[in-house]
């Protein structure tokens, strides 16, 4: 399963349904997202996606943590939410 990773530019719509597709294919997804306005837009998807899956009889519970991760040999800190069903 591939991490889904999205920035303040990411669509919100376009994430939500790629959480969507995961969570329906994989039963579990995973958002990463580093900075206020990619977080904002990480947590907008999310409601976004719950609505679709609530669509299909499915119900979802997310649990946000940090994750460090090293980008140009920088570590910074990110928020991963993880989606599993309730």
């Amino acid at each position: 399963m591939d991490m889904i990773k999205v920035s303040a530019n990411s669509r919100t719509s376009a994430v939500a349904g790629a959480i969507a597709g995961v969570f329906r294919e994989h039963k579990r997804a995973e958002v990463q997202a580093i900075g206020a306005g990619a977080v904002n837009q990480a947590i907008k998807a999310l409601v976004l996606a719950t609505g679709y899956l609530a669509a299909d009889g499915l119900e979802v519970v997310c649990v946000p943590e940090f994750v460090d991760v090293e980008i140009d040999d920088k570590v910074r800190t990110a928020i991963k939410l993880v989606i599993t069903p309730r």
